[in-house]
């Protein structure tokens, strides 16, 4: 049986690779920090990061990893359990409650990830009596969420205020029980930040509440780097902050429901990602802990990464790249065609700077870019080598 279907795997994978969109993974032998070494799948050799999540250079920081290994000799490397069974150490309700209170939100839950978490939230709270309302460019973790619940699914276009208010008209008129406007609080592929505060304007006129994924968010975006609902200044009128440990706060894994405390109760009874997934593991648990520490004195790090990101999109600007405006760490350089995206990504490594091609069907049809992230632990001189080998790779690639 399986040697036709090999042979329409391998048939796809072809159509893959010749229309450009094939993902070659590469492999690095070292920490994950501002410089890596690669050693299979490029140019081997240390290169420049500027594709990593890691904001604000925690993934490598010693007191991190001090806690990590403190944590191993205290709580052990695994749970081999599920939180109701035997898999609930006080680390991780220490962490949930830090979480909480860090977040403003009255409780939260943990999860094996933020996709998890996300795919946990909407069937357990949405029937088919009740509608969801969904941003065109959420997450795919929100889309395969929605798609599990039996709830009524509208979409409204990215960050369009006036779509979204006729989305809620639609969901009200059409006698939706409950109603729940789900958002990234900023978009991965695009570094554009959703207008939280206009979006609850309209959640309280309509009676809906509003999810937020900060993933890309928490831990240096607002004052105290608690994320888009800071910064808008509507931390009390969100219902739900889903989030991610695997980014800005330390780079691991894990995620988290931060909610109203009767939310995060039912997800706690009816969540099927967190009922049937073993514990996050509790190194991680207590290694989030202490960067959750690292974050109330962690102004000098988000100061340094807004100024890099400052930088590296003048100087692009002035080179004249198409870079999608912002002042998020995230910044797409548009290329268009998928091929030369991943050819110049190709480029950029051979002139020692890590960078990945994005094209479809991670973000649309001729849209296709490389979405570079800054990050903390940058230096300044980092930051310019990089445009410089921009500039080199586009003259090669004759773009």
């Amino acid at each position: 049986m399986f040697d036709s279907v090999r042979d329409d795997l391998r048939a796809t994978l072809d159509e893959i690779r010749a229309a450009g969109l094939h993902k070659p993974e590469r492999v690095i032998g070292t920490p994950q920090s501002a410089t890596v070494e690669v050693t299979a799948g490029g140019r081997p050799g240390e290169v420049l990061n500027f594709c990593a999540n890691n904001y604000l250079g925690l993934a490598d920081h010693p007191e991190v990893i001090t806690a990590a290994h403190a944590a191993l000799d205290r709580w052990g490397y695994g749970m081999a359990s599920v939180r109701f069974i035997c898999g609930t150490q006080e680390v991780h309700k220490e962490l949930e409650a830090r979480l909480s209170a860090f977040l403003g939100q009255e409780d939260t839950i943990l999860y094996s990830s933020c996709f998890d978490a996300n795919g946990g939230v909407f069937e357990t709270l949405l029937g088919e009596q009740d509608a969801v309302i969904s941003d065109a460019l959420n997450h795919a973790s929100i889309i395969d969420g929605i798609r599990l619940s039996k709830a009524r699914r509208f979409r409204y276009a990215n960050r369009d205020l006036a779509d979204l208010e006729r989305q809620l008209k639609e969901a009200t008129e059409g006698g939706a029980r409950r109603k729940l406007v789900v958002t990234d609080g900023v978009f991965s592929m695009d570094g554009y930040v959703a207008p939280l505060r206009e979006i609850c304007d309209l959640a309280d006129r309509y009676d809906a509440m509003v999810m937020v994924d900060d993933s890309h968010a928490v831990g240096f975006v607002g004052p105290g780097g608690r994320g888009t609902p800071e910064l808008h200044g509507v931390m009390d009128r969100v219902d739900i902050v889903t989030g991610t440990l695997g980014k800005a706060l330390g780079g691991a894994s894990g995620g988290y429901v931060a909610a109203r405390a009767e939310i995060v109760a039912l997800l706690r009874q009816r969540s099927r990602p967190y009922l049937f997934s073993n514990t996050l593991a509790p190194v991680i648990a207590a290694a989030s802990l202490k960067v959750l520490d690292l974050l109330e004195s962690a102004g000098d790090l988000r100061e340094k990464l807004k100024e890099n990101t400052a930088l590296f999109r003048r100087r692009m600007t002035e080179e004249g790249f198409d870079i999608l405006p912002g002042d998020h760490p995230i910044a797409p350089v548009m290329i268009g065609d998928a091929a030369k995206a991943g050819r110049m990504a190709e480029l950029l490594l051979e002139r020692g700077v890590y960078v990945i091609g994005f094209s479809y069907p991670v973000v649309p049809q001729g849209q296709a870019r490389i979405r570079v992230q800054l990050s903390a632990a940058h230096s300044t001189d980092d930051v310019h080598r990089a445009v410089d080998a921009f500039v080199a790779a586009r003259a090669e690639l004759d773009v």
